[in-house]
């Protein structure tokens, strides 16, 4: 009896020791550095989205994209006035789907948005060296040159 007795401790504690020298999957655990990557594939793997708006260093990418943009520098009733003055009005409003998509941050959808040529509308509303005014239906927005990221919408300055 005090042999199986031992046998049953012996087997209880090597599955204690087991259990405590067992490391966490691949790619889990506090100490794994890089999740996303696995070895000979860097940059594989979890790209940071889901991450409850962080990326990698811990920072939250809507609110840095937010925050570098620049304002319009002008409100929409100011720019329907300045469009009425102009002669820009009756434009047709964008399909519910579309308008929904236009937000600050985020990249303006391709094909839905003209250029501001007018160079009297043009030329009272305010200059931001980088950025430019584009019309989608009756709304004014302002357009990061390079990035193509909504900075301000102004809405119904065309209506």
């Amino acid at each position: 009896m005090k042999g199986l007795q031992t046998l049953v401790t012996l087997l209880v504690t090597s599955l204690f020791v087991i259990a405590a020298h067992a490391a966490p999957p691949e790619g889990k655990g506090p100490h794994h550095k890089h999740a996303g990557e696995h070895a000979g594939h860097p940059g594989k793997g979890n790209s940071g989205k889901g991450q409850g708006g962080r990326d990698r260093d811990g920072h939250h990418r809507d609110r840095d994209i937010l925050e570098s943009l620049v304002d319009a520098g002008i409100t929409a009733a100011i720019a329907r006035e300045y469009a009425r003055g102009a002669g820009f009005t009756g434009y047709a409003e964008l399909p519910p789907g579309i308008r929904k998509n236009l937000q600050r941050g985020k990249p303006l959808p391709p094909g839905i948005a003209k250029k501001v040529h007018s160079g009297a509308f043009l030329d009272r509303l305010p200059r931001h060296p980088g950025y430019e005014w584009r019309t989608a239906g009756t709304e004014l927005i302002l357009v990061s040159v390079v990035t193509g990221v909504i900075a301000d919408i102004l809405y119904n300055v065309f209506d």
